[in-house]
């Protein structure tokens, strides 16, 4: 993943880590999408990337750690933004949906779209894979309400009801997200990174709406 703020080179070792993880990510990806998740030793792995386990556990906690990955890395990078944004008074939940952007702005290209692609699809026959993924949301969504609390005014101590409106402003973001993120997943052919922007953009302009959604009784 080449996400980094700064322009310093890095070391050969990082690098190295760096070329090893990714292969590690690939190839998962590759094998689960072939074969089946569970269908795939973390030893077979390992054998195709030629590396030790030991090597793995230093990256990866687990093939459901691997293999949801390339959505792990936006979010990491989201947080980054959110921690560096700049807010001008103006709605705390554009404020998100743009950090959010721009975190998705800062992947590397299409090979990563290609790879979110690959693991959304295989989360959606693999239950440990997808609740995997939701709690890491769930951890990433107190994350980011914390640099909220942290870095930008909400109008009062911790009682204060602007917190409990933060709260959901991120809530809603990461629902957004999942359901932009659905919509891609479900697009014919191999949709782009640009096509993951725009569902998630629709998502967001849709948030305003639903919360004034009415609902009667059918006819009969």
């Amino acid at each position: 993943m080449d996400t980094a703020r700064t322009d310093a080179p890095l070391s050969l070792r990082e690098r190295k880590k760096l070329r090893t993880r990714q292969a590690l990510v690939d190839t998962a990806l590759q094998l689960f999408t072939e074969r089946g998740f569970d269908h795939v030793t973390l030893d077979e792995l390992c054998e195709a990337v030629e590396v030790s386990k030991r090597t793995f556990f230093r990256t990866f906690t687990s093939k459901e750690d691997v293999a949801t990955a390339p959505l792990h890395d936006l979010w990491t990078v989201f947080l980054d933004e959110l921690d560096g944004a700049r807010p001008d008074g103006g709605p705390l939940s554009e404020l998100l949906r743009d950090a959010l952007l721009a975190a998705l702005g800062r992947m590397p290209g299409e090979e990563w779209a290609h790879r979110v692609l690959l693991s959304r699809r295989l989360a959606a026959r693999n239950p440990s894979m997808d609740a995997h993924g939701l709690a890491f949301c769930d951890r990433t969504g107190r994350a980011a309400l914390d640099v909220v609390v942290r870095r930008f005014d909400l109008g009062g101590a911790a009682h204060d009801p602007d917190l409990l409106r933060a709260h959901l402003a991120v809530d809603l973001l990461v629902a957004a997200w999942h359901r932009g993120l659905e919509a891609w997943t479900a697009e014919p052919g191999t949709p782009g990174r640009a096509g993951l922007a725009a569902a998630f953009r629709r998502a967001c302009a849709a948030l305003p709406e639903s919360l004034t959604l009415t609902a009667g009784p059918k006819p009969d």
